[in-house]
């Protein structure tokens, strides 16, 4: 037996659905005939001696989708993963696209971004001893065969350069694309996924990601490609159509974050900030930012260097786990430092901790939007410099607590959308060109905040991604407030909850990686939406909502990356309490949002009573989460 006949034979070993076996087969034999994957095969028969056909099948079965950051995966050898050639087929249909919308323009031009990643298989799943063409490919080398595609193309593309020692972040990567009047972006980052991971996310001409129908008509013309197209680099370059980005773009993005400014600069040692990118490249656009607007800010040296190994952080450089700022935390005891802020590797989410009578508070993405709102729309009214029309945009299942802020302001909320800041950058692109979105009224200039629970806020229209670097200062500037009035952030929280009501919220992740757990994932969310629970915890379901409900508020479906987006089911329980379910877009997992809420408490009610009330409301979002996981997983 040869070893394709092994694979496939292999492959019905696997529980799935048989059409995934089929392309896996269509795929296998491709690779392991034609000689553009001839690099690929040392390692694809290493798999198939040692019989690893779940993980074979895995790699194979389809090539790496969409989600809702893009195409990002595990790098590795197969088209369902990374590699040089999944990339490089993404960059020729993004070619197609641009070709398609831009008909009539001669110069079409793109800006190119990466992050600090090297795979280096840290989860071992290649043998060593075997000529491996992924290992230690880095987010430039992708980032460079990205540009030979699109120069082959005709395409003009913006790089750094060669031995460049910066980086362009995911917003400032946003923001040079409108900055240049570029058509489009390709960011090559995996953001805080683990180190073995990386994607591409593509950027339109407005410096945000694609949303249906225009993701689905790239992905479709990715689909269809059967030849990438690629012109040698140092032709590319020779052409023309390389050119290597110099500092103006990277010097306007950090002077618009500085005119982000709400209060007038620290003096000198008024407030101590630490700041930790956690291996990433924060320290280039936060803490720049920050140190320009006159703050004091403390480096923790062990990870200010860019490592995509990201050798000095602890479980994962995610600002979404607490843990990761443990060694920032050390460095804020030692020092007495007011605040500490991390950014995670791409430089978009925001962490932080705030200094409290015990030590340091973790703050969550959802506290952090919170405050950031209340503060920024209080400010604008306290100096009068309140847009005419003023607007805060937020996901569906970013806290409610946003929208009672925003409405105490008299601002308008969108607050309906899907997961993912690319439905963020859309409102604004409505606003721009129509001067609406939904009933909602008023153009850029109106927008105040944009949030979303994982951490990402975005402070200004010119900007069309989450942005760290806008979170960042706008946190210190609330911090640095609150110590000149004599209080802490977490007075000022505290303030906040007492007035509009305390907000809970818990995240479960149903973790189901490979293909099984994909198959898994499809039978649980059908079991679900074919029998939904009647209670959950002990409280009663009132409402159940299914987002790909065609005949719903959200309508007929735009294309197969909507429907995909919108695999969503939410279980209201009474008014107070709230959860939502859905599969990540970029990770092997289902993540389950619980929310539950109290009214409005006396700002002069007794602590012990608002504590009380505080802790009951946890236990229940807890409890909610826990007994909803035995829903899901019985």
């Amino acid at each position: 037996m040869d070893m394709l006949e092994a694979a496939l034979s292999g492959f019905q070993k696997v529980q799935t659905e048989p059409a995934f076996r089929e392309q896996a087969a269509k795929n296998l034999t491709r690779w392991l005939s034609e000689s553009e994957f001839a690099s690929f095969r040392p390692q694809i028969e290493w798999l198939i001696q040692a019989k690893q056909w779940a993980g074979l099948l895995d790699r194979f079965y389809q090539i790496l989708p969409f989600g809702t950051g893009g195409r990002r995966g595990a790098v590795g050898i197969g088209p369902n993963r990374m590699n040089l050639w999944t990339l490089g087929a993404s960059v020729q249909g993004h070619c197609e696209y641009l070709k398609e919308r831009f008909p009539e323009e001669k110069f079409v031009q793109v800006v190119l971004a990466y992050d600090v990643r090297r795979f280096e298989d840290q989860r071992k799943s290649y043998n060593s001893d075997l000529p491996n063409p992924v290992l230690h490919l880095s987010s430039r080398a992708f980032a460079k065969l990205a540009a030979q595609v699109y120069a082959d193309n005709g395409i003009h593309a913006h790089i750094l350069p060669e031995g460049s020692s910066r980086y362009l972040a995911t917003p400032e990567l946003s923001f040079a694309i409108r900055h240049l009047k570029a058509h489009g972006g390709l960011n090559i980052s995996a953001s805080h996924n683990p180190p073995d991971d990386n994607g591409g996310k593509f950027y339109d001409e407005r410096g945000g990601q694609p949303v249906p129908p225009d993701d689905q008509i790239m992905a479709d013309l990715v689909d269809q490609v059967t030849t990438i197209k690629e012109l040698p680099w140092n032709d590319a370059v020779r052409s023309g159509r390389i050119q290597f980005l110099d500092e103006s773009s990277h010097i306007a993005y950090i002077d618009l974050i500085c005119k982000q400014s709400l209060v007038a600069p620290p003096r000198f040692d008024e407030i101590q900030i630490v700041f930790t990118p956690l291996h990433g490249v924060g320290g280039l656009t936060a803490m720049a930012a920050l140190v320009k607007q006159g703050f004091r800010v403390v480096p923790v040296e062990s990870q200010m260097t860019p490592d995509g190994q990201f050798p000095n952080v602890t479980q994962s450089p995610n600002p979404e786990v607490p843990i990761s700022m443990d060694r920032a935390e050390a460095l804020a005891k030692e020092a007495g430092a007011d605040l500490v802020l991390s950014t995670d590797p791409d430089a978009d989410r925001i962490g932080a901790l705030v200094k409290d009578e015990d030590g340091y508070r973790y703050l969550n993405g959802n506290t952090i939007a919170a405050l950031l709102t209340h503060f920024k729309l209080a400010k604008l009214a306290e100096e009068g410099r309140m847009p005419r029309r003023p607007i805060v945009v937020k996901t569906l299942v970013t806290t409610g607590l946003i929208t009672r802020i925003a409405h105490h302001f008299q601002a308008q909320t969108v607050d309906n959308l899907l997961v993912g800041f690319k439905y963020i950058a859309e409102v604004l692109w409505q606003l721009e060109q129509s001067g609406r979105y939904e009933d909602v009224e008023g153009g850029p200039e109106d927008f105040v905040l944009g949030c979303e629970e994982s951490h990402g806020i975005l402070v200004t229209d010119k900007i069309r991604d989450k942005d760290a670097a806008g979170g960042c200062l706008l946190l210190a500037e609330l911090a640095l407030d609150c110590k000149r009035k004599g209080q802490t952030v977490v007075h000022y929280l505290e303030k906040i909850e007492r007035q509009f009501g305390y907000y809970h919220n818990e995240l479960r992740n149903i973790i189901m990686p490979g293909i099984e757990g994909k198959a898994n994932m499809t039978r649980m969310l059908a079991r679900l939406r074919a029998n939904p629970p009647k209670r959950i915890g002990g409280m009663d379901v009132t409402e159940v909502e299914d987002l790909q409900d065609e005949d719903g508020p959200m309508g007929p479906f735009k294309g197969a990356t909507d429907r995909a987006a919108r695999n969503f089911l939410i279980y209201h329980l009474g008014s107070d309490a709230r959860i939502a379910l859905r599969p990540s877009g970029t990770e092997p997992k289902a993540k389950a949002y619980i929310e539950v809420n109290g009214g409005p408490f006396s700002l002069g009610g007794k602590d012990a009573e608002w504590r009380n009330s505080c802790m009951n409301i946890a236990d229940r979002a807890k409890k909610l989460g826990d007994e909803f996981l035995k829903v899901c997983v019985p």
